[in-house]
């Protein structure tokens, strides 16, 4: 909005001012309001997994809300205000009156206003006017006099299409190591006492898996000899202390039958077993339940742990022992329960690779609808879907290459690349689109005049606000800074590179539409009124 209002004229109403930018920022605006909105809202929904997430998008989509209105109303009568002030001939912060053109040389530079092209048709000569002020802007200049040129450039075409290449390989190579992030210690501080024990044991214990609760939480006959031997083959393979096993050995070595009837069992168990002095920690494991007066107590719950030997691959196959543990608890006739607490991340992330990819999706058939909706070139909605999957794959590729594993902050930073690779890249492509009857070329270096230079202030404000970010010593936040940062580096790449080039030579064609010597039909005389005021020399334009 604010380059749109510094490209219109000072001596413009107000109202024609702000409904030119309007007109020029609006539509995009709102377009990319709504993928924010449809993203986060599908983020939200049932269909992600993660309760931080939904909690995340929720208070999101609110913000942007806000922002929305915020921008319509309060930014917007700012512009407004901006425009009268103009108008006026007054001073941006001073609200004083600017003396005349000849009184300037006696003021100091940061007083001189912003003087636009006004009279400067009829009027070239009039000192202290520039008829392209916003040609001294560092960055435009720049991508007016060189980058424009320099990146439609033949010779540099070439190159530019072998990085992008090469951005797709390095993607891919990411994409298929993607790994599920499911480490407790990613969600406290650095240097704790949490970080400090997962190094130690994956350093020297990294060979066992974490203790496994066996929970057996409904009554079992196990003084059945299919039962125990059920149970035994379940807990097989594992490094197990188990009260079961530790028994049944007891009583054979007491040369008693494991298979007994209830009472003799039970009364074994409770009067023999549990008050020698090497198995009275098993008494913690059982818990037994009343049954009648002068009847013996049954087993009404009990518990075993277990422990696993893994390999190199520690995270995979813990993932496949909890399935199939699961799976047989559902068959079993013995009813058990595993669980550790290292399961709820496993739990929670199960479809963690699955979930951006699929919210990728539908935002992009979502932006398709969308823009045939509001008559929007068609093209400029698919080039638009293909930049937001190009962006989305170089970020998720890329955060794998760069240590990042797929957690909560890192799939909340997914989701939010989609709206910010909109909001830098549509401008451009919207820009490209909207011109006819001269070459690509020559519009894409006006795309990149118009828009591109906005998109790269938005993206160095975005990367500046980032350095405090990467500085506090806290896993999660680093996650965030790396994510954030690939994402504004990927935009980056497509808004100022990728798309200028691949503009230049694929479609939209810039010569449908176009009727040559059309315009000579339109042309339109003009009479030009030079009116004096107090202040200054204004050319009024009337149409005959």
């Amino acid at each position: 909005m604010l380059s749109s209002w510094r490209r219109t004229r000072e001596d413009q109403h107000v109202k024609e001012r702000v409904a030119s930018v309007f007109e020029d920022v609006m539509l995009r605006f709102s377009g990319s309001t709504m993928l924010h909105l449809m993203t986060l809202g599908l983020a939200a929904s049932p269909l992600t997994n993660m309760e931080a997430v939904r909690l995340f998008c929720r208070t999101a989509a609110l913000a942007i809300t806000i922002s929305y209105v915020y921008m319509l109303s309060f930014y917007s009568s700012c512009l407004v205000f901006t425009g009268y002030l103009e108008t006026g001939y007054r001073h941006g912060c001073f609200c004083r009156r600017v003396p005349k053109p000849d009184r300037l040389d006696s003021k100091p530079a940061w007083y001189q206003p912003n003087l636009t092209h006004v009279h400067t048709a009829n009027n070239p000569g009039v000192h202290g006017m520039d008829p392209h002020p916003q040609d001294s802007h560092l960055l435009l200049g720049c991508v007016r006099r060189c980058y424009g040129d320099w990146i439609t450039n033949t010779y540099v075409k070439p190159f530019v299409v072998l990085l992008y290449l090469v951005y797709i390989s390095f993607g891919l190579m990411g994409f298929l190591q993607v790994t599920q992030g499911s480490d407790p210690s990613a969600l406290v501080a650095m240097d704790t006492a949490t970080v400090l024990y997962t190094r130690a044991q994956q350093r020297y214990f990294s060979s066992y898996s974490p203790v496994i609760g066996f929970y057996i939480y409904e009554s079992a006959p196990y003084w059945n000899a299919s039962v125990q031997r059920d149970l035994l083959e379940y807990a097989k393979g594992f490094q197990r202390i188990s009260w079961l096993e530790a028994y049944l050995n007891y009583l054979s070595d007491h040369n008693q039958s494991t298979s007994q009837p209830r009472e003799n069992f039970t009364r074994t168990l409770r009067q023999s077993f549990l008050r020698e002095p090497q198995f009275a920690h098993f008494a913690d494991d059982i818990i037994f339940a009343e049954r009648g007066q002068g009847e013996e107590p049954d087993v009404a719950a009990s518990r075993i742990f277990l422990v696993a030997k893994t390999t190199e691959n520690k995270r995979e196959e813990m993932s496949v022992l909890l399935d199939t543990l699961r799976r047989l608890s559902l068959t079993s006739r013995v009813r058990f329960l595993i669980f550790n607490p290292s399961f709820v991340y496993l739990d929670r992330y199960a479809a963690a690779v699955s979930s951006p990819l699929r919210h990728s999706l539908l935002a992009v058939l979502f932006l398709l609808g969308l823009s045939s909706l509001a008559v929007v070139e068609p093209l400029v909605s698919v080039w638009l879907g293909l930049t937001l999957l190009s962006v989305q794959f170089g970020v998720l590729g890329f955060m794998t290459l760069w240590g990042v594993e797929l957690d909560c902050m890192s799939v909340l930073c997914l989701i939010s690349a989609l709206g910010h690779s909109a909001d830098c890249s549509s401008p451009l492509l919207c820009g490209f689109a909207s011109g006819r009857g001269e070459s690509r070329t020559r519009w894409v270096r006006v795309a990149l005049e118009r828009h591109g230079v906005p998109s790269l202030q938005t993206l160095i404000c975005y990367s500046a606000a980032l350095v405090p970010v990467g500085s506090v010593r806290s896993n999660l936040t680093r996650t965030l800074f790396r994510c954030l940062t690939l994402t504004a580096g990927c935009s980056a790449l497509h808004t100022l590179a990728f798309l200028p080039t691949l503009l230049t030579f694929l479609p939209p064609s810039k010569t449908r539409g176009h009727r040559p010597g059309g315009g000579e039909g339109q042309r339109q005389e003009v009479e030009c009124v030079e009116m004096n005021d107090s202040t200054r020399v204004v050319d009024q334009i009337t149409t005959v």
